[in-house]
């Protein structure tokens, strides 16, 4: 093999399948972001462009579904995908076509990310999209990531104590999931504790709550550095485990710029500027 194809074969590869957020604090910029810090080739495929900063969202559009399939395929028929992961699926045509290509092209390792909301209450998947979310999208996922909303959207019912938790991990596994993080950052209390359960184990892994108003991305960045690691062959308790220690620091290295709600920074590693 010529040494350019071994240094080809040895780059990981993640996938992220999301909309745009033009403030750069979440979706498919977070992503990227997150890849680029843990040493993972990043690739994508858009399915919405909002217009959003750090006050909210006021508008957007969504890319065709035809296209968002197409960059799927665009990117597993050459660059290859080692782990992927969706964000925002804005439409049931949408959920639809990332559905049909993941399973089309058996994209690895995905981690399914349930975006409802944007972090400032806006609608970002539309009702009927929520049916092909939990019977198509999600039996592909090795992984879900809700939050507490999230998961109530998922399975009918409110979810906000640690028992109720449970359940709800338990209804998603059964929807044909290989393994739901039921995440508890909304719970109240002092820690920011998340819910682990698959097949054959469950299990809480703590988590340190810290005291900043600048949590925007923050799902987007678990979710993205958990695939980094999937792509790089951790196994999936161990890139949980170091998805949610990369997450904590990149709240606690959150900025504070714009007039709201801040990013969290998933290039804590590297400073807070290029000055550092």
């Amino acid at each position: 093999m010529p040494a350019a194809d071994a240094v080809r074969a040895r780059v990981p590869r993640a996938l992220t399948i999301a909309g745009s957020d033009s403030g750069g604090g979440a979706g498919i910029q977070a992503d990227l972001k997150t890849f680029a810090a843990l040493g993972v080739w990043g690739t994508s495929a858009i399915t919405s462009v909002t217009v959003q900063n750090t006050l909210g969202v006021s508008g957007g559009a969504d890319v065709p579904a035809e296209v968002v399939a197409a960059q799927i395929r665009a990117v597993a028929e050459d660059i290859g995908v080692d782990a992927a992961k969706t964000g925002m699926l804005s439409s049931a045509a949408i959920a639809s076509a990332v559905a049909d290509e993941v399973a089309r092209g058996g994209v690895p390792n995905l981690v399914v990310d349930p975006v409802f909301l944007s972090k400032h209450g806006h609608p970002l998947l539309a009702e009927d999209a929520v049916a092909v979310l939990r019977s198509r999208v999600i039996p592909l996922a090795r992984l879900v990531t809700p939050n507490l909303p999230e998961a109530g959207g998922l399975v009918g019912f409110d979810v906000a104590t640690r028992d109720e938790m449970r359940k709800a991990a338990d209804r998603i596994l059964a929807l044909g999931a290989g393994a739901v993080l039921v995440k508890g950052g909304h719970l109240e209390g002092e820690g920011a504790d998340d819910y682990f359960a698959d097949a054959a184990t469950s299990e809480w892994i703590e988590g340190e709550r810290l005291a900043t108003p600048h949590t925007h991305g923050t799902g987007c960045v678990l979710s993205a550095a958990i695939t980094a690691r999937l792509s790089l062959g951790d196994g999936l308790e161990e890139a949980v485990r170091s998805g949610k220690a990369f997450v904590t620091e990149a709240i606690r290295n959150a900025l504070a710029i714009g007039g709201g709600i801040g990013p969290v920074n998933p290039g804590w590693r590297m400073g807070r500027s290029g000055k550092d």
